[in-house]
């Protein structure tokens, strides 16, 4: 079978036949050997039957959510290539060709772009379309090397195997997302077609909750880009916090009628030392999430963890720690130098602060180093069943094998 068209479905009575009945007649209009799976979510009215009589065939999913609907419906498809679309009647379910001529022409991955194709007055709410769908599509481009100008249309197409092997996970709404950022992390050939959206036919209110599920899609973006949740604003943090440090340890500084002081350069401490713990956990991040298969392997994070070494790390800890207890000691210097009595905080701060950020970034290195090592620790991608399975076989070859073989 070529053609699997998957259509997630929750108490759509009054529209999952109309979709069917045109996905069916699509397919037979230019010949293609197909059928249609209504991934059933639990509805109570009667949107089975109808389907069944259209002549889709119903699978049911007893994990609830928009992911875990399509997930299943993905898993009993058996099209070489799959379309899913939502079972409203919002999106055109005779107008498939476009999806699959690029799908037949090699694309893994074929995105409906509803800003391109068209969208009909009253099809999406005015926060949707004018702020929710933009600012998310281009925060996906931004964190992710993709060119995808609508993140999240419903009606895309792809092969079966390509997405299966992504390893998608989520069960929401999120599940738009995810499949578009690890296909493109994954390398597939991603492309897009134009598509329209239509007022969806039904009398109810959508299951889409607005920041409900714009948050979880936002969540998800970050918690795949450590670059952007962690790096870039614990780099730009840390820098910061080292030129203002740098400038205050000499004196204060002025700027026109304001005076920065010993005040701000605690400030600045805080900020190194947040900025920095904010690129370290980047670092864990990558390294955890490339070990167990969340994201591919950064070669540039697998270079940088082979040369920064445990060793290496505690050295670099070790030093720091020595800086942070020279100026320590230079402090109880100042400090004798004053009969151990009242000190002038303008001064003694100018010591005390950047010897203490010297000591809890050596700390910070030193755990950081401890840690990285153990997330870098090699170990066996075998699941208890692939274990059972192995000793199986060679407990059938040693039941076989003669007294020759042995």
């Amino acid at each position: 079978m070529e053609l699997t068209v998957v259509m997630p479905c929750l108490n759509e009575a009054e529209t999952v036949e109309t979709c069917v009945r045109k996905a069916i007649a699509c397919m037979r209009e230019h010949g293609i050997d197909g059928e249609v799976v209504i991934a059933d979510n639990g509805s109570t009215d009667g949107s089975q039957q109808l389907a069944r009589d259209a002549g889709a065939r119903v699978v049911h999913i007893d994990e609830k959510g928009y992911g875990n609907a399509l997930l299943g419906g993905i898993r009993a498809a058996r099209g070489k290539y799959v379309i899913m679309g939502d079972a409203d009647d919002s999106y055109d379910f005779t107008s498939l060709m476009p999806f699959v001529e690029e799908l037949r022409d090699g694309a893994e991955l074929v995105m409906g772009n509803r800003f391109r194709g068209g969208i009909a007055p009253g099809a999406m709410p005015p926060l949707h379309r004018y702020l929710g769908n933009p600012v998310l599509s281009f925060i996906g481009r931004l964190f992710f090397p993709s060119a995808i100008g609508d993140f999240h249309c419903g009606l895309r197409g792809f092969r079966r195997d390509s997405i299966l092997r992504l390893g998608l996970q989520t069960g929401g709404m999120e599940f738009a997302s995810e499949m578009v950022v690890k296909a493109t992390l994954q390398g597939l050939d991603v492309r897009e077609v134009p598509t329209t959206l239509s007022p969806d036919g039904r009398s109810r209110p959508p299951h889409l909750r607005s920041w409900r599920d714009g948050w979880r899609h936002l969540r998800f973006l970050l918690l795949y880009s450590p670059r952007w949740l962690f790096f870039i604003p614990g780099l730009v943090l840390m820098t910061l916090g080292l030129v203002a440090g740098a400038a205050l340890t000499f004196g204060p500084v002025y700027i026109g009628k304001l005076a920065f002081d010993v005040d701000t350069l605690v400030g600045a401490s805080a900020m190194v030392v947040s900025g920095f713990q904010a690129v370290l956990f980047a670092l864990f991040t990558k390294v955890y999430a490339a070990e167990e298969g969340f994201l591919p392997e950064d070669r540039r994070i697998r270079k940088l963890v082979d040369i920064v070494t445990l060793e290496k790390g505690l050295l670099a800890g070790g030093l720091l720690a020595v800086a942070g207890l020279c100026g320590l000691v230079a402090s109880l210097a100042h400090w004798g130098g004053r009969d151990f009595g009242e000190l002038i905080p303008a001064e003694s701060l100018r010591l005390v602060v950047p010897s203490a950020t010297a000591f809890v970034m050596s700390f910070q290195t030193i755990f950081a180093s401890l840690f990285i090592s153990i997330l870098g620790i090699r170990r066996s991608r075998e699941t208890p069943a692939d274990i059972a399975a192995s000793a199986a076989e060679e407990a059938a070859e040693a039941v076989t094998r003669t007294p020759a073989d042995a």
